[in-house]
């Protein structure tokens, strides 16, 4: 399984799941783009330094649909093509029905569902003027099925974003073009670990899951997410086109857990 001579756009790069992405990707022989956000793009900038000529880092505020296109401009510039695009980014501000205002709305629609959209359709064009059997690999969440109870907004766009994958994948399969989505469950990131904190959770919070959550003692490291998303990426996963592949420890769907 390799990436030997693939470009590959990664965003929300800069750490967690998308860092661990980038490594894999590295290490199975591609050129990689490094998006951050503007807040980020120092750390960006500085592993780049860190990972060599195959690396690039590009800057831009995926709520603001203007900036979009540039991320793939840009990579287009600097390494001179595009054969993969990784949808990893994503935020989960806290809400449900009594407290969701439309900013907070606008915001993780326009992060989670718009950008992946219309980066799709940036690289899609790049990928059919220049007969590129690409592939993309949008980063879900197994919240898209129902979700946890405070995060309405959050489950709704990787519902959103689930259909879109699947929808695409039917439209651009005769092209050659792959496009498939992880739903991936409960991973121990830096922004996940800032949460639990915040929340009142004590600092070790990731020691003591109940193991109706954690079955195996522990939950979902980023390096885990990041081999099965090179999978997808890569010719191993052809011919599937337009998959939801579940990433957690436990059956998803009809699940019924009463005595755990």
């Amino acid at each position: 399984m390799n990436l030997v001579n693939k470009v590959v756009i990664v965003t929300g790069a800069s750490a967690g799941i998308g860092l661990e992405i980038v490594k894999e990707a590295l290490n199975k022989g591609a050129k990689v783009m490094i998006h951050s956000s503007h807040n980020s793009i120092k750390t960006a900038k500085n592993l780049v330094k860190e990972f060599g000529k195959n690396t690039a880092c590009f800057a831009a505020d995926l709520s603001k649909f203007e900036e979009l296109e540039d991320i793939v401009n840009e990579t287009i510039k600097v390494f001179g093509k595009v054969d993969c695009l990784v949808n990893n980014a994503g935020v989960f501000p806290r809400n449900n029905i009594t407290n969701i205002d439309e900013d907070t709305y606008d915001y993780i629609m326009n992060v989670n569902f718009k950008a992946p959209l219309f980066l799709c359709k940036k690289v899609v064009q790049f990928f059919l003027e220049n007969d590129i059997k690409g592939s993309i690999v949008n980063v879900g969440s197994i919240n898209a099925y129902c979700g946890q109870n405070d995060l309405l907004v959050y489950s709704a766009s990787k519902g959103a974003l689930m259909t879109m994958t699947r929808n695409m994948a039917d439209y651009l399969n005769v092209k050659e073009i792959r496009i498939n989505q992880i739903n991936v469950g409960w991973t121990h990131t830096q922004k996940e670990h800032d949460t639990q904190v915040k929340e009142g959770n004590s600092q070790d919070w990731y020691e003591n899951i109940n193991s109706a959550f954690a079955p195996r003692g522990t939950i979902l490291a980023p390096q885990e997410i990041a081999k099965h998303v090179i999978f997808w990426l890569s010719d191993y996963s052809i011919p599937a086109n337009g998959s939801i592949y579940e990433v957690e420890q436990y059956p998803i769907i009809g699940r019924n857990k009463i005595n755990v």
